[in-house]
């Protein structure tokens, strides 16, 4: 079985985000999401989500593509996350393109394009949240 992991927020889940998610189930047959936690996303990321993280987890679970979601603690959990779970294909946004070339050590790094007409930002800014 192919293992696939990615790593987000997802706060105001949306088409993006789903597109996301298909082709990173795409790439293998199991799909780990590793989910911000509010600690994380305000303390380290410096950004505070709509919903808790538990309603963010909830919402993923709902998704068919997604096969099992983990909390994001810290930025340096990836490695250790890639060899536990024993992950084949790490998966992110191309925004981080070369950010974690470093996990190639362990599997393989894919940077997928983000649908650029939508993001959480915008919703936001969009609605003045």
């Amino acid at each position: 079985m192919k293992k696939v992991i990615t790593y987000g927020t997802f706060d105001l889940l949306h088409y993006g985000h789903i597109n996301l998610l298909q082709r990173a189930k795409a790439l293998g047959d199991y799909l780990i999401v590793a989910l911000s936690t509010d600690e994380f996303n305000s303390v380290e990321k410096n950004k505070y989500t709509y919903f808790t993280y538990e309603e963010r987890k909830r919402l993923l679970e709902a998704i068919r593509y997604v096969d099992l979601v983990i909390p994001e603690t810290c930025w340096e959990q990836k490695a250790s996350d890639v060899q536990e779970f024993k992950v084949d294909t790490f998966v992110i946004g191309d925004d981080w393109k070369g950010k974690f070339d470093f996990l190639k050590e362990y599997c393989e790094v894919v940077y997928l394009e983000r649908t650029p007409e939508i993001s959480t930002t915008k919703i936001k800014k969009d609605l003045k949240l």
